[in-house]
């Protein structure tokens, strides 16, 4: 089978759907598909990919650490008439998702899209950031979903929530699975050596994009106040992103900055390590469609202290592989983490133990083999060309254009006012 998968976001980003289209697209062609990623371009991209077809981009969009594709260029669509797609798998509904609509159509192709994001969870990215702004953009991920022949939904939880949004698609739990391989392996003893971090210390982690829909500012002072009452106690985090800032600053105002431990991103075999490195993985994010780095830290054996939230409640089990937590408050958060640290080592392992065994009820075998079942049954099918709702989402995108074409007027005339500056 041939698989075209469009995204606005790829390696080298950090992320959890970057990593999610990584690890589907190896597991495919493990099985002997052939998978073509479209993805925008970034800083550091590597030198020798496989069939990836790279498209123009404006980096680190109004601060942030995403990409914002440009008009599609023509050599696209010459790399796809060569690669014969059975399967356009879309994973964004705006910018590429745009280009995937139109690809599918014309090409008469059934469209998937995972819907991995809390879209509204992420307007402070774009100028005027407002409740009217996430109801905007709630419409359009469920217009886009209304679209398509086929929704992955990444948890049950999300699930729900398209489902009570009004998606009339049809919807199909899958989420990203772990590779339980890469992560039985690792060095967490030579990972703190190399870190400075005491054998004996007691390792609260958390690896990801550091930003702002996180919740790491709550994450951070809760993990601060647990650290002020115990002195053996580190913070390691692995991730890059806008709130390393503050992550920092609430550390340094708390006289802890020599506890904190902060490396950017790390590919495997070091991963692996990093979590093996942890005692307890820490996670506050409420914007989750899954917990992609739950099951990976639970296929290391870290157990879990996580906010009960979508995406979050179907992997961490209060009191077996972790602690859910109801509240969102520093105290409750703290003392969750104070009351793992004080287990005895035999009821430390049950927890453990438990995080491994369902980290492979997660695993990417299976994902990946449900997905492609799924593919295989939606082959044949065409675009579903549902007019009515197509002509309202033009209508929509439509908008979008217009704010897109004056964003970009304004850069021509900042970018022309400079260069006359200059003369």
């Amino acid at each position: 089978m041939n698989i075209l998968m469009m995204t606005n976001t790829f390696t080298p980003h950090v992320g959890g759907v970057a990593r999610s289209i990584e690890s589907f697209t190896a597991a495919y062609r493990s099985k002997g598909h052939q998978v073509m990623v479209v993805a925008p371009t970034f800083e550091n991209m590597p030198a020798d990919e496989n069939n990836v077809i790279r498209i123009p981009a404006i980096q680190r969009f109004n601060g942030s650490d995403f990409s914002v594709i440009l008009p599609t260029p023509g050599f696209l669509s010459d790399a796809i008439i060569n690669f014969q797609p059975d399967i356009v798998h879309v994973h964004h509904p705006f910018l590429i998702g745009d280009t995937a609509l139109r690809i599918a159509k014309q090409h008469e192709l059934p469209l998937v899209f995972t819907h991995h994001t809390m879209y509204e969870q992420y307007t402070h990215y774009v100028p005027g950031n407002s409740t009217a702004m996430k109801k905007f953009i709630i419409k359009l991920s469920t217009s886009y979903a209304n679209l398509c022949n086929l929704v992955f939904a990444p948890s049950a939880s999300i699930a729900t929530i398209l489902l009570d949004r009004g998606v009339v698609t049809p919807i199909e739990v899958v989420p990203t699975g772990v590779n339980l391989e890469l992560y039985e392996h690792g060095n967490g003893m030579g990972f703190r050596s190399a870190l400075d971090i005491p054998l004996t210390s007691f390792v609260i982690g958390h690896l990801g994009r550091l930003a702002p829909e996180k919740n790491l500012e709550f994450l951070t002072m809760a993990i601060a106040a647990y650290l002020t009452t115990d002195l053996n106690a580190r913070f390691l985090v692995i991730g890059s992103g806008p709130s390393e800032k503050i992550i920092r600053s609430i550390f340094k105002d708390r006289n802890l900055a020599n506890r904190l431990h902060i490396v950017s991103r790390l590919d495997h075999p070091l991963l692996a390590s990093a979590y093996k490195a942890m005692d307890i993985f820490a996670f506050a994010s409420k914007s989750e469609t899954q917990g992609m780095v739950l099951t990976e830290a639970m296929a290391a054996g870290v157990p879990v202290v996580a906010l009960n939230a979508p995406g979050v409640r179907e992997v961490v089990q209060d009191n077996f592989n972790g602690l859910l937590l109801p509240t969102e408050t520093i105290h409750d958060f703290s003392a969750a983490l104070r009351s793992l640290a004080l287990l005895q080592k035999d009821e430390f392992l049950r927890f453990k133990i438990a995080a491994e065994l369902t980290a492979r009820k997660f695993s990417l075998e299976n994902s990946a083999t449900k997905a492609l079942e799924l593919y295989e049954s939606i082959r044949n099918e065409e675009f579903i060309n549902r007019q009515k709702e197509y002509s309202a989402w033009q209508a929509i995108t439509g908008m979008i254009s217009a704010e897109w074409s004056l964003v970009k007027n304004l850069i021509e005339a900042a970018d022309a006012a400079i260069h006359d500056e200059k003369t």
